[in-house]
């Protein structure tokens, strides 16, 4: 069972790659509005999963994250269908949807 300070780090991992996605996506002329979309959300997300990982509330956590992989999902398939995204933004996109992926594991044998 991974103790809370395990999962905490997992989080802090996520949103830094959350906001190294979002740079990314800012530094796009011709971003797709779902994929800067689906980014601005997981971002909004994070603010919130940061205050519900401090309580004990797996169910609320586990809802958060399955929400948070939706929006993750989007975003990776836009990255895949829309050629003109740079290689940065694909790879951050990708990295976020990896730490996020591992932070549901990490939450879920908590």
């Amino acid at each position: 069972m991974l103790q809370t300070v395990e999962i905490y780090h997992r989080y802090q991992l996520l949103a830094q790659a959350i906001a190294e996605a979002a740079q990314g996506c800012s530094a796009e002329r011709h971003l797709p509005g779902e994929l800067r979309q689906s980014v601005q959300r997981l971002d909004q997300h994070a603010d919130r999963l940061g205050s519900i990982l401090l309580a004990p509330d797996g169910a609320r956590i586990a809802r958060t994250v399955a929400e948070m992989l939706v929006l993750a999902e989007r975003a990776r398939q836009v990255c895949l269908h829309v050629p003109e995204i740079s290689a940065r933004t694909r790879s951050a996109v990708q990295f976020m949807c990896g730490q996020l992926q591992e932070l549901q594991r990490d939450a879920a044998a908590r």
